[in-house]
């Protein structure tokens, strides 16, 4: 079927431009996973606008017009391609980055996005006015099923076999296809008279206030939840790249099963039975929030949440289609669960970064979900209304408690773009114990012992046992050094400065740049020049002059995550530039999640150069040691045979030989998993 045929293209297009295009501009903004949520915004705003041009023009325009608007701007977008970021729009480093993307994306995709985004839609009403009396509302399942084979094959197939530049030239290639397919159809529906069946349609009465509220109350609530539990299990529970895709692929799942509309939307989604399962994963998502004996437990964290976003999602995607008007009113549907979705995703991606301190979002969603069963299962029976009014009063309470918690033990906290970093706090000034540690969500980033005997030892990661240690020993034999950074966190390899050496830092975040200095004393405290450059450290280093470093550490890996963009080969042949003849470069890889060792020694290999990884676990007993791994690289192989290196018992690091290279065009995180 043509209709089905078109919606299906699309869709997928729609969805497979999302991760391609972010994997494109990750690098420019420090491979944060904020990127990809500034980009969910742009593609839901954008997403509403799409559907308010086929809401407009299916209802102001004749069939005829429409038909040639509509073609004209498919002719524009093919002008446009292919899609691909301009160089000139790379950051100097000082721009707001939520607007600055908001502008990349426009002038990259925007309207060939917005005409993508406008299809399904609008061929559902095509649809309707072809086939009066046969449900369009089952080709939104069709969407749906597109965005999700997109969303799935993107990491699977595409990425690892496709560099970038392939992606966007077969993108454009099947782009051009859809344009062809979508002109045709709509000069076609054009053509045709309408029904007597239709005409009926016509006079349908529209939706009323109240209706129109519920439908953007059900879609925003569904959004929150996508954005609020992603966040929560990427940054706060595990920082496993790409898990944000297992969050959107149950969020689309539960569209295909809702708008259905035959056996199975009917099986899976019957409010009389359904209420039970919502209230239940209410109450176990908010038993977790709160219970701290569990935060690590990561199979029971990602279960919980994914779980409960699936039982989320399709309550509110249930009670959408339960609502629906009829299909003289599809257009005006659409455009309100768009809006919704919109509202939801700047809640997460604008207001909450400026209005909160921490991560209060995945709370107040709950919140909101609960309200929203309180309303709706009100009406089925008087258990389920006093249940649910119970549920309420529960996660309302769970979610207070669990704002209140998390400022326990908080000197001092921050929330901007890149994420909410805090300032732990145990003991007190003058007594014999007084630690300050900076955490980002649930990982931490560096401490310091605050007593006057203690504060000038390099702890955690970068003890003198530890790869990054045991390099800035060997290379302090040569006389005064100079050290560049990548990763400022507390500033700790400062207390390795001594006068004459100058230790130059790299850091995105303006925020973690200043409670380096008013929380933490390692920066003031240190004997050696201190210099610090704001913005992505690959970005200010391919525009500065060679700085000559001894060592540069590549310590930029937020959480579990890491910034792809450095660690690649073209990255490499940066710093090796920056870098003395027989200078090191440390890359830190500790890691839960991903074995980045053989990655590294690859790198290596094609620049010609030396590797060795140092593993630090310290000695039994020690509790206070942190286990890290390092893998130091240098041009010349007399520089990691150094006393100091040898000292911590360097290994040959493991390498896989079927394994490509990582490029700026090709890299493969699925491969990397432990």
């Amino acid at each position: 079927m043509i209709y089905a045929a078109t919606i299906f293209l699309s869709s997928f297009l729609l969805f497979l431009v999302q991760p391609l295009i972010a994997r494109q501009i990750l690098p420019w903004f420090g491979g944060t996973a904020a990127v990809w949520t500034t980009c969910m915004l742009f593609f839901q705003t954008l997403l509403l606008a799409g559907y308010a041009y086929a809401h407009a023009s299916n209802a102001k325009l004749q069939p005829r017009s429409q038909a040639a608007l509509h073609s004209v701007l498919l002719v524009i977008a093919l002008a446009l391609l292919p899609i691909a970021p301009n160089e000139l729009w790379k950051p100097a480093g000082t721009e707001e980055p939520i607007s600055w993307i908001l502008l990349v994306l426009t002038a990259t995709v925007g309207l060939p996005y917005l005409l993508l985004a406008s299809t399904s839609p609008l061929l559902q009403a095509w649809f309707a006015r072809a086939r009066p009396g046969v449900d369009p509302y089952r080709l939104f399942a069709v969407s749906n099923l597109a965005s999700l084979l997109a969303l799935i094959g993107y990491p699977l197939l595409v990425e690892p076999f496709l560099g970038n530049r392939e992606q966007v030239v077969w993108w454009s290639v099947l782009f051009a296809l859809f344009a062809f397919l979508c002109s045709g159809l709509a000069w076609s529906i054009s053509a045709r008279k309408q029904t007597a069946v239709g005409q009926a349609e016509e006079n349908s009465a529209p939706p009323g206030r109240g209706e129109i509220l519920l439908w953007l109350a059900l879609s925003a609530t569904g959004s929150v939840m996508l954005l609020a539990v992603t966040n929560h299990v990427t940054q706060n529970v595990a920082a496993i790249p790409l898990l944000w895709l297992a969050p959107l692929t149950l969020y689309l799942l539960t569209f295909i099963i809702a708008f259905e509309g035959g056996k199975l939307g009917g099986k899976l989604y019957r409010v009389e039975i359904f209420w039970s399962l919502v209230l239940t994963w209410l109450v176990g998502m908010a038993w977790l929030l709160v219970d701290t004996r569990y935060q690590f437990d990561l199979w029971l964290q990602i279960g919980m949440y994914l779980s409960g976003l699936f039982v989320a999602c399709l309550f509110c995607h249930g009670e959408l289609y339960r609502a629906r008007p009829a299909a003289r009113h599809l257009t005006a549907f659409y455009l309100t669960i768009s809006a919704g979705g919109a509202l939801g995703g700047a809640l997460v991606a604008l207001v909450a970064p400026f209005a909160f301190k921490a991560y209060y979002e995945l709370g107040l969603a709950l919140v909101a979900l609960a309200l929203l069963a309180a309303v709706r299962f009100a009406r089925l029976n008087r258990i389920a209304r006093w249940a649910s009014l119970g549920v309420l009063l529960a996660v309302a309470a769970c979610a207070a408690y669990d704002g209140a918690r998390f400022q326990n033990d908080v000197h001092a906290s921050a929330r901007n773009f890149y994420g909410v970093i805090r300032v732990k706090e145990y003991g007190a000034p003058g007594q014999d114990y007084h630690l300050r540690r900076l955490v980002h969500g649930v990982i931490m980033h560096g401490e310091q012992d605050m007593t006057e005997s203690g504060r000038r030892k390099p702890t955690s990661y970068y003890q003198p046992t530890s790869g990054v240690g045991a390099a800035l020993a060997a290379i302090k034999e040569q006389g005064a050094i100079r050290v560049g950074v990548i990763g400022l966190g507390t500033g700790t390899l400062a207390s390795y400065g001594r006068k004459g050496d100058v230790y130059r830092f790299y850091d995105i975040n303006p925020q973690v740049i200043a409670i380096a200095r008013s929380e933490f004393t390692f920066l003031s405290d240190s004997e050696a020049t201190i210099e610090m450059a704001l913005g992505d450290a690959r970005l200010n280093l391919e525009r500065e002059p060679p700085q000559g470093f001894d060592l540069l550490a590549v310590d930029a890996f937020s959480s579990d995550a890491i910034p792809v963009h450095l660690i690649t080969k073209e990255a490499l042949a940066v710093y090796l530039r920056h870098l003395k003849p027989d200078g090191i470069i440390a890359f830190h890889v500790s890691n839960r999640f991903l074995s980045l060792v053989p990655v590294v020694a690859r790198l290596a290999e094609e620049h010609g150069a030396h590797a060795v990884l140092v593993s630090d676990k310290g000695k039994d007993g020690d509790d206070e040691h942190t286990t890290t791994d390092w893998v130091l690289v240098s041009r010349v192989r007399k520089a990691l045979e150094a006393p100091a290196i040898q000292a911590v018992s360097p290994e040959a690091p493991d390498e896989q030989p079927g394994w490509r290279t990582w490029t700026d065009d090709y890299s493969n995180l699925v491969q990397i998993l432990k």
